[in-house]
């Protein structure tokens, strides 16, 4: 079941300084699944923000449809089960983090009883308790990430939405809201998670879109957008045997007494690398497909996209 989505949904803002405007969405087709992790990735510019304004109807699209657990965003139900952190938030200085919550119980509609459960949960899960009557502006930037994540989560939502969770966190703090994020994805809730942090990302998402100047230049699982099909690492105990790899089946990038790497013309001719090497006696430990870091194919995905016009 789609939580959220989107069919070719365009927005162009009207600057009045570029004739027909900044194009920040072009033609952006995804959805996102009850109960997964979606990381959000691209450059500065690529329409990250603006998809998120658009689901929370902050801006309207200039075309192209968008849905919110099954309501499009112009209806104020949509926003029911939706809790939002925004990237440089503005929460009110002069209250306590535990006033924070206060205050947005209340604009969600909980009731007193509720907002008192819940705030003491968040402010434990998020490790804020100490400083829940601190007020926010004697916060540093971790805390106050923290605390922004706790104002997030206040409704208990459905859907949860962040835009940069983590910046000026310390790295313990990190590790805490990764996991915070798991427990909730485990409950059955949906995560979007806007983020420069790719390492932060593929630790914690299940599928990934990669946006570029407002379009989805790539889309699909961790493990798609980070294995190389056509690459193998063979483990082996291949000594000094010379194995020549025929050119219809691939080529060798390297090679040892022990392993050798291959690029192949079709992942399925791994099979006949196999058989070269039982042909020479060779014993063999492993065959496993190469992987990149998820900012190695980021960047590759987004280098091929500008050599390309």
């Amino acid at each position: 079941m789609n939580v959220i989505d989107v069919q070719e949904l365009t927005k162009i803002y009207n600057t009045g300084m570029r004739k027909g405007g900044v194009v920040a969405l072009d033609s952006v087709s995804l959805s996102v699944e009850q109960g997964e992790i979606f990381g959000l990735l691209g450059p500065n510019g690529a329409g990250k923000t603006t998809l998120f304004k658009v689901l929370l109807n902050i801006v309207r699209a200039n075309s192209g449809s968008c849905m919110v657990s099954g309501l499009p965003p112009s209806d104020p139900l949509s926003r029911q089960k939706v809790g939002y952190l925004p990237e440089n938030h503005r929460f009110p200085d002069y209250v306590t983090g535990l006033g924070l919550l206060d205050l947005t119980g209340r604009l969600c509609g909980l009731s007193s009883s509720a907002i008192d459960e819940r705030a003491s949960h968040l402010l434990d899960l998020m490790d804020m308790q100490k400083w829940s009557g601190v007020k926010i502006r004697k916060y540093s930037k971790g805390m106050l990430q923290r605390i922004g994540m706790a104002q997030a989560l206040i409704s208990d939502p459905e859907i949860l939405l962040l835009d940069e969770p983590t910046d000026g966190v310390d790295p313990v703090g990190k590790i805490e809201i990764k996991n915070v994020l798991k427990k909730i994805r485990d409950e059955g809730k949906s995560i979007v998670i806007n983020s420069h942090l790719l390492s932060e990302v593929e630790a914690v998402a299940d599928r990934v879109a990669i946006l570029q100047k407002g379009k989805v230049a790539r889309i699909g699982t961790v493990e798609e957008l980070t294995s190389r099909k056509s690459h193998y690492e063979i483990e082996a105990d291949i000594g000094h045997n010379l194995v020549d790899i025929p050119e219809h089946i691939g080529k060798r990038i390297s090679i040892s007494t022990k392993s050798m790497i291959v690029e192949l013309a079709d992942p399925e001719k791994v099979n006949d690398v196999i058989d070269l090497l039982r042909i020479k006696k060779v014993s063999i430990r492993a065959v496993k497909p190469m992987k990149i870091s998820l900012e190695q194919s980021f960047f590759e995905t987004i280098t091929a996209k500008e050599e390309s016009k």
